[in-house]
């Protein structure tokens, strides 16, 4: 297991943890997972959500293929983003011009979207995924959040009494029997916390593989990084440098950190890049979004350096963003939840 902090075994606990594997631009780790038969997970992946800016699908291609060509081979997508066949499209290109060997080379993940959590949706949903992406299987498939919508709602953001209890032991049955299918190689959540992942434990046969949450130097998670270290579920980071910023006003408090500046200048590195490494070095694998083929250059550039102790006391002691009503992204202020108890379905870990 990687330790949050520095020991004197730490870089080689985190060389055990994973293998590395050359492409033509970068030499990229990757993790095993503890669930499922999925080949190794590389330990960065790139993102392909556009929620504050949807892209044309053209766009999203050349940005997969321009992550290709420096070497990502994990790419994270979901129904809700739009970005499926973009992405699909991508991979058979690469494949065509020699820059993968064959789709197999590819670590595929999509997500399952909150009008579907129900049980009779959850192959169906994933079918339609695979429809789109065109492929007959993908690496990896989660519940995108802990949240169940009323079948067949479109509305964004979602009506408050469209909210539904979730049935995590129904839900998790079929997700499973995507597993057993082939059509998911290993299955998992996304934004879930300790409480929710107790009642999927509870049901489950396949444990989660993985646990995708907003994890960066100023959402450090640690709770929740313990119990799914205890319990065999890899974290995946997503908005490892922030998230995204929808309006001008907002700030970044993981590109604007000063600890992380002096950090960066100290190590000839960018800000990003130690953020990137920093989640690496707990043991968790960062999704980072960027269109630009030179920071998607940049930022899988984490792997032949660390950081050392000093660096990792100063990052662990930045003052901690407070998430609150998170619900608040999903549902519309108005109405009332009239069939769930929003403490049921918040997704920050207390």
């Amino acid at each position: 297991m990687v330790l949050a902090t520095r020991n004197t075994n730490h870089t080689c606990s985190l060389e055990k943890q994973t293998s590395t594997r050359m492409s033509s631009a970068a030499a990229v780790r990757e993790v095993a997972l503890r669930s499922g038969n999925a080949r190794p997970m590389p330990a960065i992946g790139m993102g392909t959500a556009g929620m504050c800016n949807p892209l044309a699908p053209e766009t999203t291609r050349d940005a997969v293929l321009a992550g290709l060509e420096v070497g990502f081979r994990h790419f994270d997508t979901a129904s809700l983003y739009g970005s499926e066949q973009p992405l699909g499209e991508a991979v058979a290109e690469a494949v065509r011009r020699g820059l993968v060997v064959s789709r197999e080379e590819v670590f595929i993940t999509t997500k399952l979207w909150i009008t579907r959590c129900h049980p009779h949706l959850v192959l169906q949903s994933l079918q339609e995924s695979l429809q789109n992406l065109q492929v007959e299987y993908v690496d990896l498939y989660l519940i995108h959040f802990p949240v169940s919508l009323k079948p067949g709602t479109t509305a964004f953001p979602a009506k408050r009494e469209d909210a539904m209890p979730f049935d995590f032991e129904g839900v998790w049955r079929e997700m499973e029997e995507c597993h057993r299918l082939g059509l998911a190689k290993a299955v998992g959540v996304s934004n879930f916390t300790t409480k929710h992942l107790d009642k999927i434990l509870a049901a489950a046969t396949v444990p989660p593989a993985v646990n995708q949450v907003e994890l960066n130097p100023v959402r450090q998670q640690r709770k929740l990084r313990a119990y799914c270290a205890e319990k065999g579920i890899h974290i995946v980071a997503h908005s490892p440098l922030g998230g995204q910023q929808c309006s001008e006003s907002e700030r970044n408090a993981v590109l604007e950190s000063e600890v992380l500046a002096e950090i960066a200048k100290a190590r000839g590195k960018s800000i990003a890049q130690v953020a990137l490494r920093w989640i690496y070095e707990q043991g968790a694998s960062p999704i980072v979004k960027s269109f630009k083929k030179e920071r998607l250059k940049e930022n899988i550039e984490i792997f032949d350096w660390e950081l050392n102790e000093d660096d990792l006391i100063k990052i662990g002691q930045i003052p901690q963003k407070k998430v609150v009503n998170t619900a608040e992204g999903i549902f519309s202020p108005e109405g009332e939840f009239t069939s769930v108890d929003l403490s049921d379905i918040e997704f920050v870990e207390e």
